[in-house]
């Protein structure tokens, strides 16, 4: 009798080994690595065994170079600063032979830039400039100008004080000298120097210094216009009628005035660049000014200037390099004459920061209408004489103040000194690496034993 039951073939017999076989995947024989030790103790997971993606790779290219930049440009600025300070700083160290004498004293010439505030000059000064005199050990007063025209009025009246030193009204600066010469104290005697900060600035300084010298010692009439007569007679009939109301305008103009008191207007120009060469030198006028030198001010405005803002901004060390030899050598306090350029027919005063005028705003080269003067003459209650466009307008030299100005310089052997110099590195690092480098000394260095410690 056959078997109900017959044995399983032998392709049947392998059929289940195969279709196990087909379901493990290679994956599941793979182990995860086990993590450091001493990563797992910290919290640190497994570390990834390929590389990010495409996207990450660039994204970390630029962001690294960019910071890569930023933190060179700004370490080799500090360097730059950092040497030429220790190039004047032995000025500090000079002995002076009457303890009770004033410091030398150097004068900061400052205005706001076309189209921008006075920070912007303060924040340049404190920057590039300050670091440097504050090591030379010197002392500095500054001019400060808001708008164009400050710095002319202010470097002319300071010259027309000297022409005329007896006058009834006195400055804050002559009040505190005649203090001085009665408590005994002696003024320095020698050269002082000015530093004039942008273009601008020094048109308007050099302008300042003709009119101090050439132009007269009283100011120019001013002509009032003259009323109309309809006009005058609606201000009759308006004073008749609101004579209670003038009243109480006067009083809240008067609060107003004591809340907030009002800038001076700024004085008119005493005389032209035309009125040059019929102008007469004062008797008293010394054979040479006080050494003087236009500093650098790059500043450009507008978006469509951007890239340009860039390429500046990641080599500002250049400037700090530029800035600190000009103020390194106003410390020194060696001068010269101005020079011709060569092959030009024009002086190094009018050559001098030439190329910061393409920077400038396009406002500062627009000539206003009649109208625009017309209405602001309108609006002001005292009539004022016509703005002068000093930075739109060239500079114009007389020779007899020319050939008296001198410009600082440093010496050769200066210069040599100041490359030698070598700035170390903790004096450039930032808080993050001062603090690892301080750590790393607390933790390596052994504290030196004491000799009163008993010896085990």
């Amino acid at each position: 009798m056959a078997d109900p039951t017959p044995p399983p073939a032998q392709g049947a017999a392998s059929a289940p080994a195969t279709s196990a076989g087909a379901t493990t995947t290679p994956g599941a024989a793979y182990k995860a690595p086990k993590p450091n030790p001493a990563f797992r103790m910290m919290g640190i997971p497994v570390l990834p065994r390929k590389l990010p993606s495409r996207n990450w790779m660039i994204f970390f290219a630029v962001t690294g170079s960019i910071s890569a930049a930023i933190i060179y440009d700004k370490r080799e600025k500090k360097r730059a600063t950092a040497r030429w300070s220790k190039a004047v700083s032995h000025l500090a160290k000079e002995p002076i032979s009457n303890p009770n004498q004033m410091p030398r004293k150097l004068t900061i010439f400052l205005e706001s830039p076309p189209g921008d505030g006075l920070r912007v000059a303060q924040d340049h000064f404190t920057e590039y400039i300050k670091p440097i005199l504050a090591a030379s050990g010197l002392d500095w007063e500054f001019v400060q100008g808001r708008k164009e025209g400050d710095v002319r009025a202010a470097v002319a009246e300071r010259i027309r004080r000297t022409r005329q030193p007896e006058t009834d009204t006195q400055t804050q600066d002559e009040i505190v000298q005649e203090i001085r010469k009665k408590n005994g104290t002696p003024e320095y005697h020698g050269m002082r120097g000015d530093i004039v900060i942008g273009r601008h600035t020094w048109k308007e300084y050099v302008r300042g210094l003709h009119e101090g010298w050439l132009g007269p010692l009283t100011p120019p009439q001013v002509p009032e216009p003259e009323p109309e007569p309809e006009l005058q007679k609606v201000e009759e009939i308006q004073a008749s009628e609101g004579g209670e109301e003038e009243k109480k305008e006067e009083t809240k103009t008067e609060e107003k005035s004591e809340k907030k008191p009002e800038r001076p207007p700024q004085p008119p120009p005493y005389n032209t660049t035309n009125d040059y060469p019929t102008s007469a030198l004062p008797m008293l006028i010394p054979s040479e000014f006080s050494p003087s030198t236009p500093i650098g001010f790059p500043h450009i405005l507008g978006f469509s200037n951007t890239l340009t803002r860039t390429r500046r901004f990641f080599s500002r060390r250049y400037l700090a390099d530029d800035v600190g030899r000009e103020v390194a050598a106003v410390c020194f306090g060696a001068a010269r004459e101005y020079r011709e350029d060569a092959g030009m027919t024009r002086s190094e005063q009018e050559t001098a920061l030439e190329h910061e005028e393409r920077d400038w705003v396009k406002s500062v080269w627009k000539e206003k209408k009649p109208e625009e003067e017309s209405e602001k003459e309108s609006s002001t209650s005292t009539p004022a004489a016509p703005a002068e466009k000093i930075w739109a307008s060239p500079i114009v030299l007389d020779p007899r103040i020319s050939m008296r100005m001198r410009r600082f310089e440093a010496q050769p052997e200066e210069e040599a000194r100041a490359k030698e110099i070598v700035v170390p590195e903790e004096e450039l690092e930032g808080w993050i690496r001062g603090s690892l480098r301080s750590l790393y000394r607390w933790a390596v260095t052994k504290p030196e034993p004491n000799p009163s410690w008993p010896d085990e």
